[in-house]
């Protein structure tokens, strides 16, 4: 019998633990020895404020980020093989989602291990659900290129898909660049397209605000520099 890889969320932000996950997902997390995780560092600080029943030195920590090569995925999935259950963490959010374990749940559905998604905090599904935008068709698209040209040019695709299939669409940004992506956003989309920006989900300085386009350009920019943001476009 193989184990459980169990898909853990985190907290968007400083919340504590308690505040922002269900009591089953704690209850579920506390008897764990394993864990596939970003940065050890972070994890660490996030299991020590969920509690566990393992002292924090006995519990086995692997990470899975961008600098994890293909041929060193099967071997994060050995407990998994021993019959060990493992947790799989986000850095914040929903594990798998415009993240690097989803890499880790596709090799283990191929192996035919059990994956169990856990009830957390997700910034696309908040973003929607708070936006007034169409929840009943929509596509998450990740990051945009970051080089002006490219970046312009699916922005315009984006919107004129979004215009042919009443179709909301979801991006974000590293927070840094914000700025700049709200800017291109304003400059190349039309004025009666509407932009909704979440800042902050689920932390004190929260914002959701969505108007058209032409609304935007009257106001002054919002405050999301060095801030996750959510962006979503109806056309």
């Amino acid at each position: 019998m193989t184990g459980t890889l169990y898909l853990i969320p985190v907290p968007l932000g400083p919340n504590a633990p308690q505040n922002s996950l269900h009591p089953g997902v704690l209850a579920t997390l506390r008897p764990l020895r394993h864990f596939v995780v970003e940065q050890a560092k972070t994890a660490r600080a996030f299991l020590k404020a969920a509690g566990t029943d393992l002292p924090l030195q006995e519990l086995e920590l692997e990470e899975l980020n961008e600098h994890t090569r293909a041929e060193a995925l099967a071997r994060l999935l050995e407990p998994l093989r021993a019959g060990h259950d493992v947790g799989l963490l986000s850095e914040a959010g929903c594990p798998a989602v415009a993240d690097p374990g989803a890499d880790l749940v596709a090799l283990a559905q191929r192996e035919g291990i059990r994956v169990v998604p856990l009830i957390g905090p997700s910034s696309l599904l908040l973003a929607l659900m708070a936006s007034g935008l169409n929840g009943q068709r929509f596509a998450f698209q990740g990051y945009l290129p970051a080089k002006d040209t490219e970046r312009s040019k699916a922005l315009r695709d984006l919107e004129a898909e979004s215009r042919k299939r009443r179709q909301t669409q979801l991006f974000i940004e590293t927070p840094y660049r914000n700025r700049a992506m709200f800017d291109a956003i304003l400059q190349h989309c039309q004025p009666g397209t509407r932009l909704c920006v979440a800042t902050d989900l689920t932390l004190p300085g929260e914002m959701v605000r969505t108007q058209t386009i032409s609304q935007w350009k009257k106001q002054t920019p919002p405050e999301i520099e060095r801030r996750p943001t959510v962006f979503l476009l109806l056309a």
